[in-house]
């Protein structure tokens, strides 16, 4: 994990005499015992000598013992549901990671690409501050499995446009899950992408470029030429209920396109895609914010029945979270005035929710879940939630620590006035009583999520999905492993570990107006998934940083928009079928499916942007597909056009046609 500190202690696996990876007992740790409370000391980042004064609230809610102790039981049971050697998962398919052992009541023997994306992604982020070689098997273990699954068909579709790569889980052995589900589901892509080049850019900086960009960015390019294609396309919530947009997929395709978009010119290539659509899903995320009550709608166009303060965001907060942007409320950073805002109003929402809750004041931490109006289960706190919440103040410190100031505005006032009743808006320098007022205040703030969720742990430290409102008995699925991940998570970003950043500098900026800009990919099965041996770490191979790509490596491809005015009936699609490959070449088993993402009554607009040939010239006709499969052209003649010429060096071109059904 390339961070901006060193932590005396480390959360990574070991190997034992028989080969079982077990975690690190961290023989390195640097203990204070005071009175019943064992306290370490952090330090080597920079708010070492802030937090050893801390010592005393660390050691009332004695997190630094629950850490301690929670630490290898956390890294055991996960490592346990990953197969195929895991204790726990048995009969699952090498570098499958489960979602929980549990196959009755409920039944979560299954692989979800979103949960194994972020679950992978933390494990990444430990592998690279930490060589290990155990983990870089799990981690290609990983690699070569998603290859595999990208190719295998499902409900939502299959390869050959993508669309099989939004189906949300599958069985354990890798193959379809064909009961009824709330799918697609459009986060995995980009999650499992960002997860990928976390490893390729460890690659690269070690000199092992070749293998990043043989292996493992097939794998990534398909996931991004998804996200670029369907990220505006209607899929079902984070918690597989609703369907409509969420905030959560929409901040994470923001990021998985930013990244791509860095990986590829540190790989020598392009993914144009990216560049061109992530100015716009940065623009649309901005729609999700709720000014009149100061937080994020999480799920909007569906999901009415809810309030919309939801752990959505603050997991949004967190796993978009890059230290280089400071407190950039455009691309909601843990900091930001909009994300602390957005902290209190989903804490506040749960203060009288849950029955163990009763009697906390404001300003203290409780029991949190997904959202209020939760009945699954009965609705409950999830273990993941409360480190959540923890998280994002500990980012938040992070960075006022990193960057000598903390800025308290109108919008975070009644966050900072929980904590500090008394403090006022301004800006409160490193050097002042106040900033180290706020930042004691808040990481205590912090402490007492993961204060909260230590009260409530199955038998050995096990984590289930979530706590009984009422007495906190553990609940649902257990051994979760996105539990055991989020709380890994936590405590690192607590003792100042944070990954490198995503490139959100250079991602951060808005379009002049919001598009929905869609980009038709192309998809191929990837092949090599073979990892050469002891590619170990050798930073003196570590090779010059490549520029954020702002030009197009190939000026000869011109985006063409299509834009076609189809009414049509439920089930149908409209599709784009024509004599240039792309759009292939007059064969409808292998047109491009437009998007209806603008479609209303009044304008029945289906768009979708193709990259062709400049100067081509290309046949085309839109063409209705029903739900059966029936086909109906438009009539003729065939529309036609040619593309248009190459763009100066540097350039992207473009075009738009298009016109009413005919």
């Amino acid at each position: 994990m390339a961070g901006f500190g060193v932590q005396l202690h480390h959360h990574l696996p070991s190997v034992n005499a028989s080969g079982l990876v077990l975690p690190a007992m961290h023989a390195l740790s640097s203990l204070f015992v005071l009175g019943t409370c064992a306290v370490q000391a952090v330090v080597g980042h920079p708010g070492a000598a802030l937090r050893s004064k801390r010592e005393g609230d660390i050691c009332k809610r004695s997190v630094d013992s629950y850490i301690e102790t929670q630490t290898p039981i956390a890294w055991s049971k996960l490592l346990c549901n990953i197969g195929p050697n895991g204790c726990a998962a048995s009969g699952a398919g090498s570098g499958v990671v489960v979602a929980s052992p549990s196959k009755t009541d409920p039944d979560y023997w299954y692989t979800w690409t979103r949960d194994a994306s972020l679950v992978l992604t933390g494990i990444v982020d430990s592998f690279v501050h930490n060589y290990s070689a155990p983990l870089q098997t799990t981690i290609q273990n990983y690699i070569a499995s998603q290859a595999k699954l990208q190719g295998v068909s499902n409900p939502s579709g299959g390869l050959a446009n993508g669309a099989g790569l939004g189906e949300p889980k599958f069985m354990v052995d890798l193959t379809q899950y064909s009961g009824e589900w709330g799918r697609p589901q459009r986060d995995g892509p980009p999650l499992r992408a960002i997860a990928l080049s976390r490893y390729a850019r460890w690659l690269i900086s070690n000199g092992y470029k070749d293998t990043a960009k043989n292996v493992v960015w097939p794998v990534i390019q398909n996931d991004l030429a998804y996200t670029a294609q369907y990220w505006n396309e209607t899929g079902f919530d984070l918690w597989e209920e609703v369907p409509g947009s969420s905030f959560f997929t929409i901040a994470s395709s923001h990021r998985a396109l930013v990244e791509g978009a860095a990986l590829a010119a540190q790989l020598g290539t392009e993914c144009r895609a990216c560049i061109t659509t992530a100015p716009h899903v940065l623009c649309f995320q901005q729609s999700f914010w709720k000014s009149s009550g100061g937080y994020i709608v999480s799920n909007i166009n569906g999901g009415e029945y809810r309030s919309g303060k939801d752990l959505n965001s603050i997991l949004t907060s967190i796993h978009t979270f890059d230290p280089a942007v400071g407190c950039d409320a455009t691309t909601f950073q843990p900091c930001s005035d909009k994300a602390l805002s957005n902290h209190k109003v989903y804490v506040d929402s749960f203060r009288s929710t849950y029955a163990i809750n009763s009697g906390i004041p404001q300003g203290k931490a409780v029991a949190v879940g997904r959202y209020a109006e939760d009945v699954y289960y009965k609705g409950n706190p999830w273990y993941l939630a409360n480190y959540a919440a923890a998280e994002q103040l500990y980012d938040a410190v992070f960075v006022w620590e990193k960057e000598g100031s903390v800025t308290v505005t109108s919008l975070s006032l009644p966050f900072f006035r929980d904590l500090i009743p008394s403090i006022a808006t301004g800006t409160y320098a490193k050097d002042s009583p106040v900033f180290k007022t706020i930042v004691d205040a808040v990481f205590a703030y912090g402490d007492g999520f993961m204060e909260i969720a230590s009260q409530y742990p199955g038998a050995g430290g096990a984590l289930a999905e979530q706590y009984d409102r009422a007495t906190g008995k553990p609940l649902s699925a257990a051994d979760l492993t996105w539990s055991y991940a989020a709380f890994l998570s936590a405590a690192d970003r607590r003792a100042g570990i944070v990954p490198a950043g995503w490139s959100a500098e250079n991602g951060k900026t808005l379009p002049s107006s919001c598009a929905r800009v869609q980009v038709a990919g192309a998809y191929a099965q990837a092949t090599a998934t073979s990892f050469p041996a002891n590619q170990t770490p050798n930073p003196a191979a570590e090779p010059a940083p490549a520029p954020f790509p702002s030009t197009c490596a190939n000026a000869n491809e011109v985006y063409v928009t299509f834009e076609g005015k189809v009414t049509t009936q439920w089930g149908q699609t409209v599709k784009l079928v024509g004599s240039a490959a792309e759009l292939g070449a007059w064969n409808v088993a292998k047109a491009v499916t437009l998007s209806a993402s603008a479609y209303s009554s009044g304008n029945p607009l289906w768009s979708i942007t193709v990259p062709l040939k400049a100067g081509t010239a290309v046949q085309y006709k839109f063409v209705k597909v029903g739900s059966d499969g029936a086909v109906q052209w438009e009539a003729d003649p065939n529309r036609s056009f040619t593309v248009a010429a190459a763009a100066a060096a540097g350039g992207c071109a473009a075009q738009k046609v298009g016109g009413s059904w005919q």
